[in-house]
């Protein structure tokens, strides 16, 4: 698979998700709907890696990759959907832009990865952005503090948990590594719902079914081999880069299909975002040319 492909398919996936996210939770409510969105990703996994004869590694290296991931898979989704009832989509999706700062700091620290001052100056406009966000009374008015806490638990979750996949370095085919962290998350997520919800929901609105089955067959399935294809094969920091094109799309997804106000606060934000994004990407070599 082309690194390309699957670098676009996180980003497309990733970007759908927080609106869906929402719609699972309409009727069901939000445990039930992340529960049977692993339910789903999991069954699907397990066909395909009968169907693809692909070899689920017991060893104790992959064990411990699959307890890496089950960490933000669990974790953070977990912190996601319960703060989705309370925050816009579009905005989760932004908070998620913090993801390469922390990525790329924990992977500086902990994998020895280059933080240049380039690839930290594209971070500070990129923080630029989302504090112009966050400064805007309006915004914050439509979001529940605990819900922004949740959500960037959740970012904190995902971070720590890519860079301990990363760091394992599991040497094994991106699906199964899916499937054993799933493996891994699908009892926590099962006992999290008898524990705290047990009830099969009444009414399953048409939307809600339609974004549940969605998010457990491409966000959950093919979103999360994607996502670990693409992390084993390129620095983390270049991998949390997802995370700063995906709240523009998010947040226009959000405005058209579900009503969500963009004030000019957040489009400033997002603004600032996507010049932190392309000096990240681009100040290294910029600075290259200028020296010759």
């Amino acid at each position: 698979m082309s690194i390309a492909v699957a670098f676009a398919g996180v980003i497309i996936i990733w970007a759908t998700t927080p609106l869906t996210v929402k719609w699972s939770s309409e009727g069901p409510g939000f445990l039930f709907g992340v529960t049977a969105r692993m339910v789903i990703a999991a069954a699907l996994c397990l066909l395909l890696l009968a169907l693809l004869r692909v070899r689920l590694p017991m060893h104790r290296r992959a064990l411990h990759s699959y307890a890496a991931a089950a960490l933000g898979i669990y974790g953070s989704m977990m912190c996601v959907y319960w703060g989705a009832q309370h925050v816009p989509s579009g905005l989760i999706s932004v908070l998620f832009g913090l993801c390469p700062i922390m990525i790329g700091a924990l992977a500086a620290l902990w994998l020895d990865e280059d933080f240049t001052p380039t690839k930290i100056a594209g971070t500070l406009i990129g923080i630029a952005g989302l504090i112009l966000i966050f400064g805007d009374g309006a915004v914050m008015a439509r979001a529940a503090g605990w819900g922004l806490i949740a959500v960037l638990a959740g970012v904190m979750l995902h971070s720590v948990s890519s860079v301990w996949v990363k760091h394992t370095n599991p040497d094994m085919n991106a699906l199964a590594l899916t499937t054993g962290a799933l493996m891994f998350a699908l009892p926590c997520y099962l006992l999290t719902f008898i524990v705290f919800d047990g009830q099969w929901p009444q009414s399953l609105p048409t939307r809600a079914l339609g974004s549940i089955v969605y998010l457990g067959a491409i966000g959950s399935g093919l979103g999360f081999v994607l996502y670990f294809y693409a992390l084993r094969r390129l620095a983390a920091g270049r991998v949390a880069l997802i995370q700063l094109i995906t709240p523009v799309i998010a947040l226009l997804l959000g405005h058209e299909l579900n009503g969500e106000v963009i004030g000019e606060h957040e489009l400033a934000g997002t603004a600032l975002i996507l010049s932190g994004l392309l000096f990240y990407e681009l100040g290294g070599r910029i600075a290259t040319v200028l020296r010759k």
